[in-house]
């Protein structure tokens, strides 16, 4: 017998959402130089890719963080 999946976060708007998606909609909105001022990570100031960037932010908790705050924020500025 087969069970029916659900969604155990359904009100989480990260749920689902890759970190390279929120790095790729984040630099659709902003530059890697606005990046780097609004969260204060090097990987975006020093010779900045996805690639390089997805490599630090995978293994650096707080990092990442500050990505998904920087995501969070946008989908929120979004849906006004």
């Amino acid at each position: 017998m087969e069970e029916k999946q659900e969604n155990t976060q359904p009100n989480n708007p990260l749920h689902g959402v890759t970190l390279k998606t929120m790095l790729e909609e984040l630099r659709t909105e902003y530059s890697w130089q606005e990046l780097h001022e609004m969260a204060r990570i090097n990987c975006f100031d020093k010779n900045p890719s996805i690639s390089s960037s997805l490599k630090f932010l995978r293994k650096t908790t707080w990092a990442r963080e500050k990505v998904e705050g920087l995501y969070l924020d946008l989908l929120e500025e979004r849906n006004y």
